[in-house]
């Protein structure tokens, strides 16, 4: 039996494994500091961010690993589909720069450089363009209102009334019994109007409902809640 083994890394030169992970480690670096410059809400992960620049060179690796071997990719796919990530993302956004870095190092590792080069600086400026003129922006500002009254009681036409009053839109959003069914909280989305406040609005509801709980949460389209 012949214990004689195989390097196969001669299907790569030492400057092909250089050059390809420095070159994902400095486009996912570019990518993570894109991040953290448009980030807008209070969830910053600097864990999330480092994960970012290890996956791009990690993805690069294994696309230099599985090169064109088509048995190998297969067997990859396999193996790694017993990873389980049970981290929620948080953010939309968080997704689109997880496949960013991915294609960034599956490029590199496939040493498509010059591909991943203007790809990843294109890409980084179409980001900061977004975000410096905030396209898709939508000047609308909501409100939740969050109010807690007793169960058992209709307390909805007294809370509308108010809505009417001092919104000019509003909707109720669920129902919820809460306190082992002592108490009812109902939610509502409004658009306050202008020259009212969130603190008169909640007086107001207050007065109606016998001084029960009242929250408004304001900007919460852009808060991680």
């Amino acid at each position: 039996m012949s214990l004689d083994l195989q390097d196969l890394s001669g299907t790569f030169s030492t400057a092909d494994i250089v050059l390809c992970l420095a070159l994902s480690f400095a486009l996912s670096m570019m990518t993570g500091f894109v991040y953290r410059a448009t980030h807008r809400n209070v969830s910053y992960s600097q864990s999330y961010v480092q994960t970012l620049v290890i996956v791009g060179m990690i993805v690069s690796l294994i696309l230099l690993v599985v090169g064109s071997n088509l048995a190998r990719a297969f067997s990859l796919v396999g193996a790694l589909s017993v990873v389980r990530f049970r981290n929620a993302i948080k953010e939309t956004r968080d997704v689109g720069f997880i496949f960013l870095v991915m294609g960034l190092g599956m490029a590199c590792g496939a040493r498509f450089y010059t591909l991943a080069l203007i790809g990843g600086v294109t890409i980084c400026v179409i980001i900061f363009a977004m975000h410096r003129f905030d396209v898709f922006a939508l000047n609308v500002q909501r409100q939740v209102v969050k109010v807690q009254v007793p169960a058992g009681e209709d307390h909805a036409p007294a809370i509308e009334d108010v809505l009417v009053r001092f919104t000019t839109e509003f909707e109720l959003v669920s129902t919820e019994s809460i306190r082992g069914g002592a108490l009812t909280e109902v939610f509502y989305t409004v658009r306050l109007k202008k020259g009212h406040t969130p603190g008169e609005l909640v007086a107001a509801i207050q007065e109606r409902t016998y001084g029960q709980r009242v929250t408004v949460l304001t900007g919460y389209d852009q808060t991680d809640l």
